[in-house]
C-alpha cells in the first residue's frame, strides 16, 4: 500500500490517509469533506456548493496519484439530508462522464464539522484516461 497526500486538498482530521494505492493499481480515496484547503472553511452557500468543494477535494488527489474522475469506478455520497438528493446530484452530474462510475447515495445523521455532505471514491489506475 502506498498513501497519497496533496496539500491542494484538505489534511486528515483523523488517523487515515487523503487515499491509498493499493498493488493492484486501485486507489480508495477517504471521504472528502466539503473543505476549501486553502481557507480551512466550508464554501458558503448550500449543498450544491458543498458538494462541487468535495468533488474538487477528490479531483485534487486523484490528479497527485496521476488520475483524474475519468478513473473513478465507485462513489458513495453521504448526505445529511436526503432532501438534498437532487440538488447534489445536479452538481455531482457536472463532473463526471459516461460511463458514470457506480454509486451509493445514503443518508447519515450527522457528518463530521456539520457537513452536508461527503463523497469517497474508488479510482482504477490501471485503466487509461
Amino acid at each position: 500500500m502506498k498513501p497519497i497526500s496533496t496539500e491542494k486538498a484538505p489534511a486528515a482530521i483523523g488517523p487515515y490517509s487523503q487515499a491509498i494505492r493499493s498493488g493492484a493499481g486501485l486507489v480508495f480515496l477517504s471521504g472528502q469533506l466539503p473543505i476549501d484547503p486553502t481557507t480551512g472553511a466550508f464554501p458558503d452557500g448550500g449543498i450544491q456548493e458543498q458538494t462541487r468543494q468535495s468533488i474538487l477535494n477528490a479531483q485534487a488527489i486523484l490528479q497527485e496519484a496521476g488520475l483524474s474522475l475519468s478513473h473513478v469506478v465507485k462513489t458513495t455520497v453521504f448526505l445529511a439530508d436526503m432532501g438534498d438528493f437532487a440538488a447534489m446530484n445536479e452538481v455531482y452530474a457536472s463532473f463526471f462522464t459516461s460511463p458514470f462510475p457506480a454509486r451509493s447515495a445514503v443518508a447519515v445523521k450527522t457528518l463530521p464539522k456539520g457537513a452536508l455532505v461527503e463523497i469517497e471514491c474508488i479510482a482504477d489506475g490501471s485503466q487509461p484516461m
